[in-house]
């Protein structure tokens, strides 16, 4: 009897079935006690990931697109509570962007030379485990979308997720496990530990079958896996500055500038979080601010009660980040109106509430004599981060330049900052950024490594 595709296809997922790791010892797909018993449920998975056809993979990336789709608001609310960070609205948002943007197998793409001595393919191949590091700001949304792209390259992955975030993580990972098995695959494509530490971390970093690091987290975190020996993905810290010049539609940016601030509580790391404009436009825009877009304009005394609050001891006080507007004036003694969206204030860039990352609807708005000076104020106030920054301006030449001069792995013109990731703007959504480390906005094949493969003299036909 002949053998048809479907016969063939019944018996790799048996012989996968029978090649199964045993479930974690807590009952829930991917979850170990011990760190090194992770990273060996994840070689083992690796083997057999790496065998699977390009179908086999986008197969378990589309079941896993389809649960995160049903558990969003799950995972957003638990994110919430769990984290007391964010709010669950754009959460929810978030959790489809990385379902319907994230790229699956087709970002994994071969490069061909045909000529009179040969053929020459570049393709794009598996690192194997690859060890990540996972932040609190965005928990669930970077463990799913770190997991769709690794795993399209070939990929398992071990996960060290930020301890303020383990329940909400380990709910992602478990996800992603049942989809696998759902669609034929092996278990544990992910895992991690039940209670990740520093100690963890360092024993993911160091162990010998982890060739490649991801690290999405604070410029600690990235500096420590850059210092790890291995080869790392590092999305470090931002803080990026909107620039708003006399060209710019100013109703539409005041709207757009609020917007991506306020998005999420402003966690996102790319995120609006001060604002340079040229003098002559400052007080219009800080009005449609105020009248069309919920702002809070907090006074001197204000601002410094707000200063000793949010920085405590000159330290970023954890308990503020990704609060919203009203609970954060509510810390000052001020009640605000249930519409409050974002608290403003015009200063200098030196005000410790424009000069820090702060990731909480805060945004200063420091003024500029022109356009030039708007630039230099705007580098200096990303810090060198090369990470996001945004311009509203109908200028060619000031975009162009202003492009040139900050320099980031991001740039929104004339929009919201978190069109970027695909929400109101074309491209393909990530929650990795690595700014630091070159690569910019990560997908499946940044997970890849170049393998040449050269047939010298033969198989060109033409």
């Amino acid at each position: 009897m002949p053998i048809s595709e479907s016969m063939v296809q019944d018996i790799v997922q048996e012989v996968m079935a029978k090649m199964q790791i045993a479930d974690a010892p807590t009952g829930k797909h991917g979850v170990f006690k011990e760190m090194n018993d992770a990273i060996e449920a994840a070689k083992k998975s690796e083997l057999i990931v790496k065998k699977m056809s390009m179908d086999q993979r986008e197969k378990i990336i589309t079941c896993i697109r389809k649960k995160i789709k049903e558990n969003a608001e799950v995972m957003a609310r638990m994110g919430v509570d769990e984290t007391g960070m964010g709010n669950v609205g754009d959460k929810i948002l978030k959790h489809h962007l990385v379902a319907d943007k994230t790229p699956g197998t087709e970002d994994i793409t071969t490069t061909a030379w045909s000529g009179d001595r040969g053929l020459t393919l570049i393709e794009m191949g598996p690192f194997g485990v690859i060890g990540a590091i996972t932040p609190c700001t965005n928990p669930s949304e970077t463990v799913l979308c770190n997991t769709i792209g690794m795993l399209a390259g070939g990929n398992t992955v071990v996960f060290n997720p930020h301890p303020a975030a383990i329940k909400t993580s380990i709910f992602a990972i478990n996800l992603v496990n049942e989809a696998s098995l759902e669609a034929g695959g092996p278990d544990n494509i992910a895992v991690t530990v039940e209670h990740p530490t520093l100690e963890t971390s360092n024993i993911m970093m160091k162990h010998k079958d982890i060739p490649l690091i991801a690290a999405t987290g604070g410029p600690g975190v990235v500096t420590a896996v850059l210092s790890s020996g291995k080869r790392g993905i590092g999305a470090g810290a931002g803080n990026p500055p909107a620039v708003v010049d006399e060209t710019a539609d100013i109703r539409k940016a005041a709207q757009d500038i609020v917007n991506g601030c306020t998005f999420d509580n402003n966690l996102p790391c790319i995120a609006e979080k001060e604002v340079v404009a040229v003098s002559s436009v400052v007080d219009e825009l800080m009005h449609y601010m105020l009248t069309e877009n919920d702002c809070y304009l907090a006074s001197k005394e204000e601002q410094d009660k707000l200063t000793e609050v949010v920085l405590a001891g000159g330290k970023l006080n954890r308990k503020c980040v990704g609060r919203d507007a009203r609970t954060l004036l509510s810390m000052i003694g001020v009640n605000a109106p249930a519409n409050i969206r974002c608290i403003i204030f015009e200063g200098p860039k030196e005000h410790p509430l424009i000069t820090t990352e702060l990731m909480m609807p805060i945004l200063g708005i420091v003024r500029a004599k022109d356009f030039d000076d708007a630039v230099e104020q705007a580098v200096w106030l990303e810090h060198g981060n090369r990470h996001s920054a945004h311009i509203h301006s109908k200028n060619v030449d000031n975009i162009t330049k202003y492009a040139k001069a900050i320099d980031t792995a991001i740039l929104v013109k004339n929009g919201p900052s978190y069109s970027a990731l695909g929400f109101g703007g074309e491209g393909y959504c990530t929650f990795t950024i690595a700014s630091r480390t070159g690569e910019g906005l990560t997908s499946a094949s940044t997970f890849t490594k170049r393998r040449r493969c050269v047939m010298s003299d033969s198989l060109c036909i033409r």
